[in-house]
C-alpha cells in the first residue's frame, strides 16, 4: 500500500455520536505505522467514486442493525466502482451476518474485539494475503470473534468530523456538545433478545482508565460538555466505572455525564446513585423492555415489573433523569400489555423520558440470536430474510401487527411535533385499536421544563 495508505474505515451510523468504532481502530492502524482515512456517511456526503476508487482495502463499521443495512449499500457502491478493493464488515453486527455478508458483498469479517485483527489483515494484505489471519473470517474460513483484552490505543478522532455535526445534549432548550466512550465492551449479562451474548457470551472488557480519560480531555478540548458512556451496561464493572467518573469529576467539575444500566443492577447497586448524581450524571438509560411478566421471562431479562418501580424510585430519588427504553412489541405482548405501557408512563410523569419511536420498537431476531434457541418463539417465527438481517415473525393477534406499522407511519409523520403530543395520539390509536372509549389528553405547555436528553432519538 503506497505510504501505507490506501486504507479507509466508514462508519454508517453509531446513535447520533461522533463514532468510536472508526476512531478506535484509526488509532491501532496509526500506531502500526499505517496512514487510513475516515468517512462518516451519517453526516458526510458519500461519492464512492471519490472516496474509495483508489483505496486497497475499506473497512466499514457495523455495530448495529441500521448501519448494517446502510454499509450493504455502502460496499455494493464501492464494489461497482473498485472491484479489487478488498472489503471489510466488522463489528457486532458484523460477526451475526458473516454467511451473508460474505457471500455478497465482503471480503472478510471481524467481530468480538475488533482492532488488533483488523490491523493483523492490513498487515497481511500488504504482504499479499488473507487466508489465515486470527480473527478474521473469510469465505471458506469460519473463525470465533476475538475475546481477549487488547493493548487499547487513545481513539484518534482529528480526520473525523467536530462534534457539532453530533447529537447535542438538550438540557431544557439549551443545547452542549457530547463526546462519546466507552468504559468497557461486552456484557456479564445474557438477555436473549440482545444482539451482545451470541458474540460474547457473557464476557465484558475494561478499557484502562488512563485511556478512558485521555480521551474525555480531548473531547473536552473540542468543546464537548457532556460524556455519553456508551458501555452495554456501564455497572457490569462499578469499581472501574466509579473510579472514572470521580477522576473526570475531579479533572472537569462542569461536565455532565449519562450511562446505560440493567434494572437489576440498578436495585443492587442504590447506594452509588446520590454519587453518580453528586458526580455529573444527568440521566440514565435503562432497558426495561416491558412491564409484563411474560415478555420478561420471554426474553430472560433479569427483572419483573416490580423491580422496574423500585429501580425508578432509586434513580428518581437520587435526582437523575431515568429514561425507559422498551421493545414495545413482541410475540408475547398483548394489546393489554400495550396499553399498560402507556398507562405507566403517564402515571409515573415519564412521557418527556421516553422517544416517541420507542412505541413503534419491534423485536429483532437476528441471524444467531440467542432467542432462536428458545421454544417460546418457534410457534410465530417465519423464515430468515437474510437480505434484512433478521427472522420475520407473527403476532397471534393481528391487531397487533396492524397496530405497529400504524404507530410506526404517525411517529416518522410527526417527527416535528411535540413529544407529549405525539404520545397521546399514540396511546389514542392504541385505545381505538382495543375498541375502547378515547381519555382526554391533558394540555402540555410547550415551554415546561423537560428533563435532559440527547437530541438524536435512540433506535438500532
Amino acid at each position: 500500500m503506497a505510504e501505507r495508505g490506501g486504507i479507509l474505515l466508514v462508519s454508517c451510523y453509531e446513535l447520533g455520536h461522533q463514532p468510536l468504532a472508526v476512531a478506535s481502530p484509526m488509532a491501532f492502524l496509526e500506531r502500526a505505522g499505517f496512514v487510513p482515512e475516515a468517512l462518516d456517511i451519517s453526516v458526510e456526503p458519500f461519492d464512492a467514486t471519490k472516496a474509495a476508487a483508489h483505496a486497497r482495502l475499506v473497512a466499514i463499521s457495523v455495530p448495529m442493525h441500521t448501519a448494517l443495512r446502510l454499509g450493504v449499500r455502502v460496499a455494493e457502491q464501492i464494489r461497482q466502482v473498485n472491484p479489487a478493493c478488498h472489503i471489510c464488515f466488522y463489528g457486532l453486527y458484523a460477526s451475526l451476518n458473516a454467511d451473508y455478508l460474505l457471500a455478497h458483498c465482503g471480503d472478510s469479517v471481524i467481530g468480538g474485539e475488533f482492532e488488533s485483527a483488523l490491523v493483523a489483515l492490513v498487515q497481511a494484505l500488504e504482504a499479499g494475503g488473507q487466508d489465515a489471519v486470527d480473527g478474521v473470517h473469510v469465505r471458506g474460513r469460519a473463525v470465533r470473534p476475538v475475546l481477549e483484552r487488547l493493548p487499547f490505543a487513545l481513539p484518534s478522532r482529528a480526520s473525523l468530523p467536530g462534534l457539532k455535526k453530533y447529537a447535542h445534549l438538550d438540557t431544557n432548550g439549551g443545547k452542549e456538545l457530547v463526546g462519546y466512550v466507552e468504559a468497557s465492551r461486552g456484557c456479564l449479562h445474557l438477555c436473549l433478545h440482545c444482539p451482545i451474548p451470541p458474540v460474547y457470551g457473557g464476557r465484558f472488557f475494561v478499557v484502562p482508565q488512563e485511556t478512558v480519560l485521555a480521551d474525555i480531555r480531548q473531547l473536552e478540548r473540542e468543546g464537548a460538555r457532556h460524556i455519553t458512556f456508551g458501555d452495554p451496561d456501564f455497572l457490569n464493572g462499578p469499581g472501574h466505572s466509579l473510579s472514572i467518573v470521580r477522576a473526570m469529576h475531579a479533572e472537569f467539575p462542569s461536565l455532565t455525564f449519562d450511562f446505560t444500566a440493567k434494572v437489576e443492577h440498578i436495585l443492587e447497586r442504590a447506594e452509588i446513585f446520590p454519587e453518580l448524581r453528586r458526580l455529573g450524571c444527568a440521566f440514565m438509560i435503562s432497558a426495561v423492555e416491558s412491564l409484563s411478566e411474560s415478555v420478561l421471562a420471554n426474553l430472560e431479562k433479569g427483572h419483573t415489573r416490580a423491580d422496574v418501580t423500585r429501580a425508578l424510585q432509586i434513580v428518581r430519588d437520587a435526582g437523575i433523569a431515568f429514561r425507559p427504553t422498551w421493545v414495545a412489541f413482541t410475540p408475547w405482548t398483548t394489546l393489554e400489555d400495550y396499553l399498560e405501557m402507556f398507562e405507566f408512563v403517564e402515571r409515573e410523569g415519564l412521557i418527556d423520558h421516553v422517544e416517541p419511536v420507542q412505541f413503534t420498537l419491534l423485536l429483532l431476531v437476528p441471524p444467531c440470536s440467542a432467542l432462536l434457541s428458545r421454544d417460546a418463539i418457534t410457534p410465530y417465527l417465519g423464515p430468515l430474510d437474510q437480505a434484512a438481517f433478521i427472522h420475520r415473525w407473527t403476532h397471534p393477534d393481528p391487531r397487533m401487527d396492524l397496530l405497529q406499522r400504524e404507530a410506526s407511519r404517525l411517529v416518522e409523520a410527526a417527527s416535528a411535533e411535540d413529544a407529549a403530543a405525539t404520545f397521546y395520539r399514540l396511546r389514542a390509536l392504541a385505545y381505538s385499536t382495543a375498541g375502547l372509549s378515547q381519555k382526554l389528553a391533558p394540555a402540555f405547555a410547550p415551554d415546561r421544563r423537560r428533563p435532559p436528553r440527547l437530541t438524536e432519538a435512540w433506535f438500532c
